[in-house]
């Protein structure tokens, strides 16, 4: 091999390890009323580890472009290890719990999102500290009791989308984005808010573009 191709390797192996980083600009902080997931024809099951609290639980830390695309699936050599996530299993339990069915202990879904959307930000957290920081970020929201002071209350009734994201950037101090689904008899509901947050996931910031979809002008806060 000659001296040039000698300096060449490295050259290359070094734009490998780089383009294998996927770049994104920020995260949607998703957050969903487990109320509406189960209000739905195909309905829910609870996870082995009992009914969930009615409050509002992850779906997601997902890294996203500016222009409305996301990378996904980054890294196939990282698959979830369960045991890298050990000493927040009855955290993960409690906020970011599987309302799939059937019935399941969670593993699947978080694989699910740390396949899909924790390793595209493998240049700023390890597993671990992929679901530490969602669930720290959780921590410093208090999504239905910013709800609830206004007066907005997960009782089965109807309430302005206006009413409910007013509530919740007074709560946060951040624009949300609310994402409705439909109940058994096509009622629109409050089912996921979506907030940004830094590339670094270290604080909350306004979303640069909202995902696209429709809620009727009032819409429902169903029980849990």
């Amino acid at each position: 091999m000659n001296t040039a191709a000698l300096v060449s390797l490295p050259i290359l192996l070094l734009l490998a390890v780089v383009s294998s980083v996927q770049a994104y600009d920020f995260f949607y902080f998703v957050l969903q009323w487990p109320g509406s997931y189960c209000d739905t024809k195909q309905s829910c099951c609870y996870p082995t580890s009992g009914k969930p609290a009615a409050d509002f639980g992850i779906h997601g830390l997902w890294p996203n472009n500016n222009d409305g695309s996301y990378p996904s699936n980054c890294d196939p050599s990282s698959a979830f290890d369960k045991s890298k996530v050990r000493g927040l299993l009855s955290s993960l339990q409690s906020n970011w719990p599987t309302l799939a069915c059937p019935s399941n202990d969670g593993t699947t879904f978080w694989a699910h999102e740390w396949e899909k959307h924790g390793t595209c930000a493998e240049s700023v957290f390890n597993e671990y500290s992929y679901f530490k920081t969602a669930l720290d970020l959780k921590s410093s929201l208090n999504l239905l009791q910013s709800l609830q002071s206004a007066g907005i209350k997960p009782d089965g009734g109807y309430y302005s989308l206006k009413s409910i994201k007013d509530a919740i950037e007074q709560g946060t101090g951040y624009t949300p984005y609310i994402e409705c689904n439909v109940d058994e008899s096509g009622n629109s509901q409050l089912y996921q808010v979506y907030l940004c947050v830094d590339s670094s996931g270290s604080q909350l910031i306004e979303c640069p573009i909202f995902p696209r979809g429709k809620c009727n002008l009032q819409i429902e806060f169903p029980m849990f």
